[in-house]
């Protein structure tokens, strides 16, 4: 009876371990291959990353910074341009920029603040040594003419710079899965490949694609550069808080592996990744858009947009106090970048 209640005690034991081995072995592939198809992700987001990362002429750092910036722990300024440029129109590098949006992040607050500068601002040009449109800056010295515009205009540093054409630009916001946004006004633009009225949307709240996003950050038949540059916000804006809705960096793959060869960025991959912090801390991300307001300007040479410069120096303060930084470009609390790595 002994031999008999052994067998039996030893058949269970048997089937226990099966029935553990069947739960578990399954599990830990699928565990590997998840782990493995993650790691492939991140490491195609990595190359084209590194395919797309350009070294501005400038070098590592604006020379409005004493120290280099690093994402991870300090306040930084991206400045986004959307060049007028496709595949099919193949302009190379003398387009021009057809929307500029200057960005700052605060990574305490994980808030960014936003400007649109209208593409006709007349500004000064600090490498040519003229006044001019500012979209005329990249047509004469690409990236860097338009940094160096924009930090002569706001008196701030510029760290990083994201160059997309349409193509890009379309292509990310697929990769989101698309973006909410309230549409403010009833209007048809032509899409991407230059076919006329080929996009039409409506007034109110709704689910764009890139085509669809790209039409309502590009039009400007129907008011004018000012209203232009707030759709321009609105739709950067969803496109930060989708982005910021993922939790998984593989998700953050496809839209960098999205990108392809239509995006410029002096980000590298591991700066990228730095910003999914603003992501996963846990606080709602807010974001604040802001307005350079001006007035038509016609002269022999055509028009410009003249701005209001006690409204430039307002949101070159607001700027500045958000960046954390005083006029020399050090930061308020020379520290805390220390504090904050220890």
């Amino acid at each position: 009876m002994a031999k008999k209640a052994q067998r039996a005690q030893l058949k269970k034991r048997k089937r226990r371990k099966r029935i553990i081995l069947t739960i578990f072995i399954p599990l830990l592939l699928i565990i590997i291959a998840v782990g493995v198809y993650g790691a492939y992700l991140v490491k195609q987001a990595a190359d084209a990353a590194a395919d797309s990362q350009t070294e501005l002429n400038r070098g590592g750092k604006s020379e409005k910074r004493i120290d280099p910036v690093d994402p991870k722990h300090d306040n930084i300024s991206i400045l986004f341009m959307g060049i007028d440029d496709s595949n099919k129109r193949s302009m190379g590098d003398d387009t021009r920029t057809d929307a500029l949006i200057l960005a700052t992040l605060n990574e305490s607050q994980k808030s960014v603040k936003m400007v649109s500068i209208p593409r006709d601002s007349l500004v000064y040009d600090p490498i040519r040594g003229v006044e001019d449109k500012i979209n005329h800056a990249h047509a004469y010295n690409g990236a860097d003419g338009t940094i160096a515009t924009v930090e002569e205009l706001f008196d701030i540093p510029v760290d990083y710079m994201v160059r997309m054409n349409f193509e890009a630009f379309i292509d990310v916001v697929d990769a989101l899965g698309g973006v909410q946004v309230d549409v403010p006004v009833s209007f048809s633009e032509q899409n991407s490949k230059d076919e006329k009225d080929a996009i039409h949307l409506e007034k109110g709240l709704q689910h764009l694609d890139g085509e669809q996003a790209l039409a309502l950050a590009r039009t400007r038949k129907i008011d004018n550069d000012i209203e232009r540059g707030k759709r321009q916000q609105l739709v950067l804006k969803a496109i930060i808080e989708k982005a910021a809705s993922f939790s998984s960096i593989t998700k953050y793959s496809d839209v960098i592996t999205a990108l392809g060869d239509n995006i410029t960025t002096n980000l590298s991959f591991g700066e990228m990744i730095s910003l999914h912090d603003y992501a996963t801390s846990g606080q709602k991300l807010q974001v604040d858009s802001l307005v350079l307001q001006g007035s038509d300007l016609w002269t022999d040479h055509g028009y410009y947009y003249q701005l209001d410069q006690n409204n430039v120096d307002e949101i070159k303060t607001t700027l500045r106090e958000h960046l954390d930084i005083n006029e020399l470009g050090e930061r308020n609390d020379a520290s805390s970048t220390a504090k904050n790595k220890n």
